[in-house]
């Protein structure tokens, strides 16, 4: 009994992990710039794997120092990863997204947004 409880919370907090990465992975195709592309990726991807981690803490307990020091890695090196991407594209000469801007191009070029 205490084992199907632990399981089948692992489980559900696994789908809440793997919707916040499918929510990071629509972010990275939806969004109009290469800052709020890694914003999307950055904050929903690590969101998710954490979770996705803490449910597979509830399946396997033993191995929790492992998964300790995974989140651990994770929550210290995406946050400083996104914002090196995010640096280096201000740096080759990257601007933000302004609402209107995609759209005046898309009506020179003769498409519709």
């Amino acid at each position: 009994m205490e084992n199907t409880i632990f399981a089948t919370a692992g489980d559900a907090i696994m789908l809440i992990g793997a919707f916040f990465i499918f929510l990071g992975a629509f972010g990275l195709v939806r969004m109009p710039d290469i800052f709020t592309r890694a914003q999307a990726g950055t904050k929903a991807v690590t969101l998710g794997s954490i979770a996705l981690l803490a449910g597979l803490l509830f399946h396997h307990p033993e191995w929790w120092p492992k998964l300790v020091l995974i989140m651990l890695f994770i929550l210290l090196t995406s946050p400083i990863a996104g914002s090196t991407l995010v640096r280096a594209a201000r740096a080759a000469g990257h601007r933000p997204w302004r609402k209107g801007e995609a759209d005046a191009d898309a009506d020179a070029e003769g498409r519709r947004s």
